[in-house]
């Protein structure tokens, strides 16, 4: 039977990467608004200490750990000291990203690994130093943070166009993977949201034209509208899904 505790969280411990802002400190919010105890990552332990103070004056219970997702040294020691200090894993949001534009006959070999490490292989690392305690509980949830570029691409996006039409299929084998042993993987695909490394871009009157113009709920984003997607992916709700991804986008995927 469906009721609201179906979507509670209550008592579990989500770990959201790349949450010291934006979407992923909205992620990390949502989360712990549903009962989850959220701890915090990111590499800049200042800002981390701000947004888990911001959080724990909204009456959520936070904690912050700082480590370098793309490396894999801190990846172990980070999810080591997590679950023998704080508790066990049992969901994993993996958000850390970035981009860099460039024509694709411009772009420079630096460019390209510097979004590839971020944005996929701190996947393969978080993700796979997680699931590893995942599999010897036999239960478990990870979300990866995908995008409408998963499906689609503009000009001077191809790096982070590739990066995330990587994280698809990797969400899709590790559900494959990982499925067997209760552990459920999904994505997330925002739209264009209202974030701090898309504030040119919110504040450029023509593209902000075209985009309101391209999106059929004709707005751009919200960072609290992804919150609702986390918590049902997270939740008893969609214990049957599994290797999907969830577009969050005002509707840009399904229109030409």
């Amino acid at each position: 039977m469906i009721n609201a505790l179906t979507f509670r969280l209550d008592g579990q411990l989500a770990l959201v990467t790349g949450s010291s802002s934006g979407i992923g400190l909205a992620l990390a919010r949502g989360l712990g608004q549903a009962g989850a105890r959220v701890v915090l990552n990111g590499r800049d332990a200042g800002k981390l200490a701000q947004a888990a103070a911001l959080l724990a004056s909204e009456g959520l219970s936070v904690q912050a750990r700082a480590f370098d997702v793309t490396k894999r040294d801190e990846v172990d020691a980070g999810i080591q000291a997590v679950e023998s200090g704080i508790g066990a894993i049992d969901i994993l949001v993996n958000n850390a990203g970035m981009t860099r534009r460039a024509a694709f006959h411009e772009l420079t070999t630096a460019d390209w690994d510097a979004v590839m490490r971020t944005n996929v292989d701190s996947i393969f690392h978080v993700g796979q130093a997680v699931s590893k305690f995942m599999v010897t509980r036999g239960r478990g949830r990870i979300i990866n943070t995908c995008s409408v570029m998963s499906e689609l691409g503009r000009p001077g996006t191809s790096v982070y166009t590739a990066s995330k039409g990587a994280v698809k299929m990797l969400t899709k084998a590790m559900a494959i993977d990982l499925g067997p042993h209760g552990i459920n993987v999904n994505g997330i695909g925002p739209g264009y949201f209202k974030t701090e490394l898309t504030e040119k871009l919110v504040n450029d009157p023509t593209f902000s034209a075209w985009l309101v113009n391209r999106t059929p709920s004709r707005r751009w984003g919200d960072v609290e509208d992804l919150a609702g997607a986390a918590v049902f992916l997270a939740s008893d709700a969609s214990r049957f899904v599994n290797g999907h991804i969830l577009y969050v986008d005002g509707g840009v995927t399904a229109s030409l």
